[in-house]
């Protein structure tokens, strides 16, 4: 499996660690940043989203401090559907329900052994389907 990874500096050692942890499992494409030294998160955010849009991968992976920069700015690249998940279930949920396809993490927020579990669980859940289909095809207009 090979899927995208990015972050701002606030997630760069959750970045590392989430790709060190899954290495025998996935292939990363790493878009960034590269170091803890300050970064815009919206370049990392726009360098994962434009390849998804694209069709060059289908699944990422995103953190910064809150989460929340990197997932607005993901999602306003179509195809995008990036959800913020501070738990296991949630991030379940972002998949079986909202067929999201970019994890976003807080990584100011979450351990270490918790953003483990939340990309296990993102990554073994599919969609749904179902009356959930009909309500992700409203999401791009």
């Amino acid at each position: 499996m090979k899927l995208l990874i990015a972050s701002d500096h606030a997630g760069f050692e959750l970045k590392e660690a989430i790709k060190n942890r899954f290495s025998s499992e996935i292939e990363w494409e790493d878009v960034g940043t590269y170091s803890s030294d300050s970064a815009d998160y919206p370049d990392f955010a726009h360098k994962l989203g434009k390849k998804i849009e694209e069709g060059e991968f289908c699944v990422g992976i995103l953190m910064c401090g809150s989460g929340n920069g990197v997932a607005m700015t993901a999602n306003k690249h179509c195809g995008v559907r990036a959800a913020l998940a501070w738990t296991p279930e949630i991030a379940k949920l972002a998949r079986l329900h909202n067929d999201a396809n970019v994890l976003v993490l807080p990584a100011r927020f979450v351990s270490q052994q918790l953003a483990f579990e939340m990309v296990s669980v993102f990554l073994a859940t599919d969609f749904e389907g179902g009356r959930h289909a009909e309500r992700v095809n409203k999401i791009n207009i």
